[in-house]
């Protein structure tokens, strides 16, 4: 749960109580270390990739997988945002934020395109991104990077890119950042 969303989350859902840090600030980096190796091996190179973080989650993954591709020695990666707020089927559920805006680098047409995600739970996020993604071309290819794969998908999504597997509750709640990765509860206020 990104921290914006969590800050807009109407009163009365509940606060998000931390109970253990599953990876710290350097197993993070490491993960996308090795996502970006992944990534070059699987697509034998960057030719026509594109990485598109989701909003509000998936951004800061994308900027700093954008990076360590070129730290690896890869040229510059086309980078953009994309806010599917609209695109859910749980529109009125969840909080839509202003700030959180699309923003695409290029035509997708043909490209390969990497969407880049905190963390795949039920897979609906993904199914809205695609179906946004749509509106932008038709890309030749879509793969999927998160940070957290923590299961009980209600779609039939994998991602081909998994910085870490973790079980969880399906009431547990997964915070995933550049700094670390915690797991917690929501707990009423």
């Amino acid at each position: 749960m990104a921290e914006r969303e969590r800050r807009l989350t109407p009163p009365g859902r509940g606060v998000f109580v931390p109970r253990a840090q599953v990876m710290g600030f350097d197993d993070v980096r490491r993960a996308l270390v090795r996502i970006a190796h992944e990534i070059v091996e699987r697509n034998g190179g960057l030719d026509d990739v594109v990485l598109i973080g989701l909003q509000t989650g998936g951004v800061p993954f994308a900027y700093r997988l954008a990076s360590t591709l070129e730290e690896i020695g890869q040229d510059h990666i086309p980078l953009g945002t994309l806010d599917v707020a609209f695109y859910r089927d749980d529109i009125g559920i969840r909080p839509v934020l202003p700030e959180a805006a699309s923003s695409i680098p290029k035509e997708l047409t043909g490209a390969v395109v990497i969407l880049v995600d905190d963390v795949l739970f039920t897979g609906r996020t993904i199914r809205a991104a695609l179906n946004a993604l749509s509106d932008y071309g038709r890309a030749r290819a879509v793969q999927l990077a998160v940070m957290v794969d923590r299961g009980h998908r209600e779609l039939p999504i994998r991602p081909d890119y998994v910085g870490k597997n973790l079980p969880t509750r399906r009431d547990e709640m997964v915070d995933a950042t550049l700094e670390g990765v915690v797991i917690g509860d929501v707990v009423p206020k």
